[in-house]
């Protein structure tokens, strides 16, 4: 049997890291200390099993033909990284679906327990992410952390190329090493693009710096798939019963990105690049026509050096996001707002915000060709999947 330090000589991320195997085997070995073994996420009583679990939802057929189902929005951890990552940092929450995240490939069981639920969704294939936690780190560090999430999402892909792809791990807080990490990504079976986080550290996307990584994944038609991690700003109104921190602050934060690109022109410069937005895209799609109307109801608020090629409405065509809408009639509407094309599965899974994601879509009024599309063929189009 090969071992991990065996497996990583061979990797095509081996040559992203910055410290030796026998210092990484020391850091993990103080920081796992460090941290008691205690990850809130992995409290027992978190565990979360579908309903269905054990049965295989019924396939999806539309227009007399088998439908095979694509989630991009979908968690994952690897103990590994986060370990390494030291104590005071925050991986993985108090949510149910919390233990089920940790899926590495030599966990038979917990990778089997994510495919039984998969069936029992009726989800096909899983888009593999992993929720951002190093962009605070130095770059050593981070490297390491990315290199081992990768590695491990490759692993899964090159296992399972018919269940799992994944969106890879960079460090976005360096540049230029984030390049040469989505190069690597890209040239991974089974990767289709990085997950990143709605900031960087509180930096927005449309500061000039990222441009290198957008130049980037645009010119190699990496998708990238931005999931929020609240705003944290608003801590203190989000005090209180309900958990606003995640129910307001994770859509709020999508939202401001993704008002960020458009309204610094960041699409305007490049107009293929492939983001898809978590949670359909936050507070955007209900509330997107107000933005039309900003900069003649307040010139003063805006910077005249920026003239936008289209209305700020419609760079949302010009954007991706998943179905996390809850309702049919939301989810209508952000097809009406974004159009069809635009639109993708989105499970949030192991975390049961949704237990019926294929129902969802299916009971949305809208169009059998639609249905398609939102269900596979979208992701297949956008994120290059051949393997389903």
């Amino acid at each position: 049997m090969s071992t991990r330090r065996s497996f990583l000589k061979n990797t095509v991320f081996s040559g992203l890291t910055f410290c030796s195997c026998s210092m990484l085997d020391s850091a993990i070995a103080q920081t796992a200390r460090d941290l008691g073994g205690k990850d809130p996420g992995n409290d027992p009583l978190l565990n979360f099993t579908h309903p269905l679990q054990g049965s295989k939802r019924a396939p999806t057929i539309i227009d007399g033909k088998v439908v095979k189902t694509i989630d991009v929005h979908a968690h994952c951890f690897f103990q590994e990284a986060v370990e390494l990552a030291g104590t005071g940092t925050l991986v993985n929450g108090a949510v149910r679906g919390g233990p089920q995240h940790y899926i590495a490939l030599q966990n038979d069981a917990a990778v089997k327990t994510r495919l039984a639920s998969m069936d029992a969704m009726g989800i096909d294939m899983q888009v593999l992410s992993v929720n951002t936690f190093w962009y605070r780190k130095d770059r050593e560090l981070a490297t390491e952390i990315c290199r081992i999430n990768n590695d491990n999402l490759a692993k899964l892909c090159a296992a399972h190329p018919t269940r799992f792809s994944a969106f890879g791990c960079l460090a976005m807080q360096f540049p230029d090493l984030a390049v040469k990490q989505l190069e690597a990504i890209m040239k991974t079976p089974g990767m289709v693009g990085a997950a990143i986080q709605a900031n960087v550290a509180g930096e927005e996307f449309s500061d000039p710096k990222f441009d290198p990584i957008w130049a980037k994944a645009q010119e190699l038609g990496a998708a990238l798939f931005i999931h929020p991690q609240s705003t944290p700003e608003l801590a203190k109104r989000f005090k209180g019963n309900g958990w606003m921190s995640n129910v307001i602050g994770n859509p709020l934060d999508t939202t401001i990105a993704l008002q960020h690109l458009i309204y610094e022109g960041t699409l305007d410069k490049f107009p293929t690049l492939k983001f898809i937005s978590a949670h359909g895209g936050g507070f955007l799609g209900s509330y997107a026509p107000r933005m039309d109307h900003s900069c003649f109801v307040s010139p003063s608020n805006c910077n005249p050096n920026i003239v936008l090629k289209k209305k700020p409405t419609e760079y949302l065509k010009q954007l991706y996001f998943d179905t996390l809408v809850f309702t049919p009639e939301a989810l209508r509407h952000l097809a009406n707002q974004v159009g069809t094309s635009q639109l993708m599965i989105g499970t949030d899974q192991p975390i049961p915000w949704n237990l019926d994601p294929i129902g969802h879509v299916m009971s949305t009024q809208m169009s059998n060709k639609e249905r398609v599309a939102l269900l596979n063929a979208n992701a297949k189009r956008v994120l290059g999947i051949k393997t389903i």
